[in-house]
């Protein structure tokens, strides 16, 4: 019986390196990697090993007689990946010859171990750490701004995703590496310049994330009761940044603009009976707040239609799934309806084709009965309306031109990088200029301050791949700077 990977895929590829029979794609030498929802497994090549379930950091993986109803669909899901893939002209259909092994880096034997300092505990830069412990001799000091480690995993991942952030305890075993010193509440430009960082280690990777958020760049937006979403993750994972009182569940409509998976996060947590997540990571200040909250309704905006909203399959298919909450689509442009009735089975818009379809009073306040997410398409964000406290968000399309009543505005289109005292910065794209990883020899970045705010937590592990990659180049080839009076006990031997 073969396995099928899952809704909380976060395509490491850690399943790929340990597949006896090569069933698991895209992997990273692949178009495709990095641009799927998540990994497939090859039901007409598993052999049943289970290796791949072992070595999935997020419990992704299960044989499919053993997937639990929620999960069955994705069976078919796996299996379709491949439906327009010959098999390769093997001697038999579950033989997969190995090739020649690939090298993708050299280190010269007579290296000496060096000294690199890693900014950030998040994804991006613990798969930098990893590669670091794991491939190479370097000594590593692990930094963090916050006094807890875990970054992206542990302040970023809804609390109800426990699966997803469990890739975190494989991060935290290398906290205790004997190669690894981890010093915690230690900000670069506060604490420490990067030039005083630069000057004790022979290379700096910096992986301190995206951590501001996109404007919406529109009138009233800075309003009271207009808020980021980066706030309201925070809140209900308990950041040290974000105060207990930051988010307001006074009004009984909350408009999130945005449909990537933080806005389902965000629609989806508003809208979640509170008893199910007792004993989840929330925060308990979030976690008493939602016990009283007075939110019925919120409300997905998406300027484009439903094929093209940004949040994945899979997090789509496990909303429409349940039947806790009830979902809408607002039918006021008849393009929603088309796109939805003609899309593919099993994409975005065709996963919506069971969610009920109404015109919507936005005017009136929202039905009594179940809490409600509504997905409306086509609409653009104009100007959140107001005096002293947001009432209501212009909307407009091609069909329609509406004020949605409203009481909070979240604004979730993205994530950018903020500047960091003593580096350069693109204030346009919202990242540390680099190429491959490398700012400048001896100064490196991973994740979203070096890519933007795209791809999930496993495109990190190339990413970090990359950037170390780049940074042994530059010590093989002498490039690191020599400014340091120890650092030639770093050289070759």
């Amino acid at each position: 019986m073969a396995f099928a990977i899952t809704q909380t895929c976060c395509s490491d590829a850690s399943c790929v390196a340990v597949c006896p029979v090569n069933c698991i794609h895209p992997t990273p030498d692949e178009p495709d990697f990095g641009t799927t929802d998540m990994l497939y497994v090859d039901p007409r090549t598993c052999i049943d090993c289970g290796a791949c379930a072992d070595a999935c950091p997020v419990d992704a993986i299960f044989p499919v007689d053993a997937l639990t109803a929620a999960l069955t669909s994705y069976t078919d899901i796996n299996a379709a990946y491949y439906a327009d893939r010959p098999l390769a002209a093997d001697p038999s259909p579950n033989f997969h010859a190995w090739g020649q092994p690939t090298f993708h880096r050299v280190i010269p034997s007579d290296l000496a171990p060096l000294s690199v300092a890693v900014v950030g505990t998040g994804p991006a830069g613990m798969y930098a750490v990893e590669d670091l412990l794991l491939h190479t001799n370097a000594s590593v000091t692990l930094i963090d701004r916050l006094p807890v480690a875990g970054g992206l995993i542990r302040f970023g991942v809804a609390p109800d995703h426990p699966s997803t952030k469990r890739i975190g305890e494989v991060f935290s075993r290398y906290h205790t590496h004997p190669r690894l010193r981890l010093k915690l509440g230690v900000e670069v430009g506060r604490d420490v310049t990067a030039e005083q960082l630069a000057g004790r280690h022979d290379a700096v990777i910096y992986a301190v994330g995206a951590s501001g958020a996109r404007d919406l760049g529109i009138p009233g937006e800075d309003l009271p009761g207009s808020l980021a979403a980066t706030t309201v993750v925070g809140w209900y994972n308990g950041h040290p940044d974000v105060r207990a009182d930051a988010v307001d569940l006074s009004a009984e409509r909350v408009v999130v603009v945005g449909t990537g998976n933080v806005a389902l996060d965000v629609a989806r947590l508003l809208t979640t009976d509170p008893a199910k997540l007792t004993g989840t990571s929330i925060a308990p200040h979030a976690l008493a707040a939602l016990r009283s909250s007075k939110v019925r309704e919120v409300v997905l905006l998406g300027r484009r239609g439903p094929g093209d909203a940004a949040y994945t399959t899979p997090e789509l298919r496990a909303l429409t799934g349940q039947n806790e909450v009830e979902l809408v689509v607002d039918a006021h442009d008849p393009r929603v309806g088309s796109a939805i009735d003609a899309g593919g089975e099993g994409g975005k818009a065709g996963l919506l084709r069971e969610v009920r379809r109404e015109t919507v009073d936005w005017s009136a306040p929202p039905p009594h009965g179940r809490r409600r997410i509504v997905f409306r398409f086509h609409s653009a964000p104009r100007s959140v309306v107001g005096d002293r406290q947001v009432r209501g968000l212009r909307v407009s399309g091609a069909a329609d031109d509406q004020e949605i009543t409203t009481g909070q505005v979240v604004r979730a289109v993205g994530y950018r990088g903020t500047p960091l005292p003593g580096l350069p910065f693109d204030h346009d794209s919202g990242r540390i200029p680099n190429t491959e990883g490398r700012v400048r020899p001896g100064t490196y970045v991973v994740g979203w301050v070096k890519r933007g705010s795209t791809g999930g937590i496993g495109a990190n592990r190339s990413c970090a791949a990359e950037t170390v990659g780049a940074l042994l180049d530059d010590a093989a080839a002498g490039l690191l700077p020599t400014t340091s009076p120890h650092r030639n006990r770093f050289r070759r031997r």
